[in-house]
């Protein structure tokens, strides 16, 4: 543990954070130069998304089609279900009621220039596609990350009633996810120069934007999301892990905190999750349940912006929000949170939803406001969903394997430092 170790873990992610500040410094001095660097960017986010699915799939699949005991693997996704919408709720309270102390807009707009929507699906329809597609050609898509999962999940359970572990099936979808993190590590080493360009793009881009209302939305939401992270997750780990979770947590959070900040996606960050969840001793199966279905399904940060959007929109239209309306915002925040699917900007479809739920007779005055929030708050939401997927690990963990389960995770690295 000297300063060699010190540098493997921490060095690379020096170099990212240097190439970050700088694309920032270019995006801000030089907004033309930062718009000839993105593909640059572009080329990473690409190259991560095309791991995304086949990792997906083999992964979930591969730890469903391996467990000895199928009783676990029911149990390890209804805790995780479990914990997801708790978080979810818990998170969409904490910004209802910092809305109603700071209000987003102080007076309501004049005028809203009207954007094109197009068209858009029923809540029955959005409730389907979020669970199927209609062909097994849309489940390669990275916009169905939820219906894959779902699939993924009772692919693996038909393996593990074929045989179990010991298949050719289950053998080789363990063979697949080995493959793919390695993978994995090639693109990271190009991460460097991919997230110079991002950055200079996002700033060049969104930078003189942060003004007036919008500003003042800003200032609340920021602020909130890094307030979440030292208050929320560390009282997720404490209670997920006992008194060493904080720290541990801590320790391995930033690396997927920083990944998710540079590409926006919470799809993206799932090998980086994988990977620390690994180094921090939680069980594969728990990690692989939980991590790719977090990226879809758990949105704090996205709770978060969900409830601001409303609250801004309806200080645009003049309305103020009353507790009367606190449980159908939570509701439709948890609900669109999910539709977000895990792609940088969620595609909008949370933006239907809140549309054709709070505001279906002024939808083009608010669909444009709305996805000029989305824009903004995209980096830090996806930060707290992203990092969030590894906290959750820490309480999924202490129901599936006991609350002792860290400090066995502990000593067992331990006793195998020694050994070396």
């Amino acid at each position: 543990m000297g300063k060699r170790s010190v540098l493997k873990n921490y060095g690379f992610l020096g170099v990212m954070l240097l190439s970050m500040l700088l694309g920032c410094v270019l995006g801000w001095i030089a907004p033309g130069a930062a718009v000839a660097v993105k593909p640059l960017g572009t080329v990473f986010i690409n190259m991560m998304f095309c791991v995304v699915v086949p990792l997906v799939f083999a992964s979930v699949a591969g730890s469903v089609a391996s467990m000895g005991n199928m009783r676990r693997a029911g149990r390890i996704m209804g805790i995780t279900v479990t914990v997801f919408v708790a978080t979810g709720t818990i998170a969409a309270i904490i910004m209802f009621a910092l809305m109603k102390a700071v209000p987003p807009v102080l007076a309501p707009w004049q005028e809203i220039p009207a954007g094109e929507m197009g068209e858009y699906a029923s809540l029955p329809d959005l409730l389907v596609n979020f669970f199927t597609v209609g062909d097994f050609a849309g489940l390669l898509s990275r916009k169905a990350m939820l219906p894959l999962i779902v699939f993924s999940v009772l692919f693996g359970f038909a393996a593990n009633m074929a045989g179990g572990p010991e298949t050719a099936v289950a053998k080789w979808l363990r063979s697949m996810t080995e493959t793919m993190l390695q993978f994995v590590k090639l693109v990271t080493y190009y991460a460097p120069v991919a997230f110079f360009a991002i950055f200079a793009n996002l700033v060049a881009n969104y930078g003189p934007q942060i003004a007036g209302a919008y500003g003042r939305a800003l200032a609340v939401y920021y602020p909130l999301c890094l307030v979440y992270v030292f208050t929320a997750f560390p009282l997720f780990a404490r209670f997920g892990g006992g008194r060493r979770g904080p720290g541990v947590m801590l320790r391995h959070i930033t690396k997927p905190a920083v990944v998710s900040l540079g590409t926006c996606s919470s799809v993206a960050t799932i090998p980086t999750n994988m990977e620390v969840a690994e180094q921090t001793g939680i069980s594969r199966d728990v990690s692989e349940m939980v991590i790719p279905l977090g990226a879809t399904m758990h949105m704090d940060g996205s709770c978060f912006s969900c409830v601001l959007k409303v609250a801004f929109v309806w200080g645009v239209f003049g309305q103020e929000m009353s507790w009367g309306n606190l449980l159908p915002v939570v509701l439709v925040a948890v609900l669109s949170s999910v539709g977000m699917s895990g792609v940088p900007g969620g595609g909008y479809i949370g933006e239907y939803i809140i549309c054709a739920i709070f505001f279906p007779t002024q939808m083009e005055m608010a669909f444009p406001v709305l996805v000029a929030i989305g824009n903004l708050v995209d980096p830090p939401a996806t930060m707290i969903n992203s990092a969030g997927d590894y906290v959750v690990t820490f309480i999924v963990s202490r129901f599936a394997d006991g609350k002792d389960w860290l400090d066995k995770a502990v000593a067992k690295k331990n006793a195998a430092a020694k050994a070396e």
